[in-house]
């Protein structure tokens, strides 16, 4: 797939995420083997390009090109502004948020509420190609809901304005993450565009991205979710894709390098105590599909500090691979 001057190798791209693809995470998901990754979303409103979450969410020193960065927001002066503010902070790709269901983005008429306006959607996407010489591509739902499903006048609307790429989530936004995607949307959407197209939505594994892109005719496919926990999830699709071999996952002992490797990015990027904090998502998300997940959990929430965190959890993995029940009292 190519967005702009870049080629999409493999045509598998990690979602936007808010508080799960920073930093550390979208440069362990291109390590294991995917060809995108796109940035959590960053707001488009100046007053708080200046705080330090903004600061941690714009570093993108060091990370594998090409560097996406999603931006939200309503008015298209401000998200032309935002897409040349990060442009010149490294994004060599704009990604606009017109697909989050989030209440307080909709509530804001930003995210997936942009499309029950078309006009302004327009108006958005024309003001943000015209701002920056790098590609712009778009995230969509395919509506508002059952009876407002528009993704086919807003795909057609943004090609017109000078998007590069399309990404579409095949559910409405009051669906947020409950039903079945809907691929035939997704399918009819791309009949009707020239640029490419990337299908999201229920995407958790090989075979299954196999499936929807025979199924949408899509360009590439978006997987988010299911990367939470298996962050090496992105490279084995792109391997089948590739050869029609299914790699197998991870021994538990590759899984533990990984997440220790996770775990110090992310202590390193956000600072000891912040980092341990947002560290133990990710320690839920890896340990999600075993019997002991929530011993598990109840143990390394008490960590306060990076080395304690890392020690709790090289000593859990260290006994699932001597195959010994982990020593994990629930806590009180």
């Amino acid at each position: 797939m190519q967005i702009g001057p870049y080629s999409i190798q493999p045509a598998v791209v990690l979602a936007p995420m808010a508080g799960v693809t920073d930093k550390p995470f979208r440069l362990l998901v291109k390590r294991l083997g995917a060809g995108l990754a796109v940035s959590e979303m960053t707001i488009s409103d100046p007053r708080f390009w200046s705080t330090a979450k903004s600061r941690t969410r714009m570093d993108h020193a060091g990370e594998p090109d090409p560097i996406s960065v999603q931006i939200a927001g309503t008015d298209p002066l401000a998200m032309a502004e935002a897409a040349r503010y990060n442009v010149d902070h490294g994004a060599q790709i704009i990604d606009i948020n017109m697909g989050c269901p989030a209440k307080k983005v909709c509530n804001v008429l930003a995210g997936s509420a942009l499309m029950r306006d078309p006009l302004l959607v327009g108006r958005i996407v024309a003001a943000v190609v015209r701002a920056v010489s790098v590609p712009v591509t778009l995230k969509i739902r395919t509506g508002w809901d059952a009876h407002n499903k528009n993704a086919p006048e807003i795909a057609r609307i943004a090609e017109d304005a000078g998007i590069a790429a399309l990404a579409v989530h095949g559910r409405t936004r009051d669906q947020h993450y409950t039903g079945i995607a809907e691929y035939d949307t997704i399918a009819q959407i791309k009949t009707l565009l020239n640029i490419p197209v990337i299908a999201n939505g229920d995407i958790d594994s090989p075979d299954k991205a196999a499936f929807v892109l025979n199924a949408t005719g899509a360009d590439a496919v978006m997987v988010g979710r299911a990367a939470q926990g298996r962050p090496w999830l992105l490279g084995q699709m792109g391997h089948f894709l590739a050869t029609g071999e299914r790699l197998p996952d991870p021994s538990l002992a590759d899984i533990c390098e990984i997440l220790l490797a996770h775990l110090r990015a992310l202590h390193a990027h956000y600072g000891e105590e912040s980092g341990v904090r947002i560290a133990r998502k990710h320690l839920g998300w890896y340990a999600k599909d075993r019997p002991e997940n929530a011993a598990f959990r109840a143990v390394v929430n008490r960590a306060q500090t990076a080395e304690e965190q890392l020690h709790l959890t090289r000593d859990y993995f260290d006994a699932l691979a001597a195959g010994v029940a982990p020593d994990l009292p629930v806590a009180a």
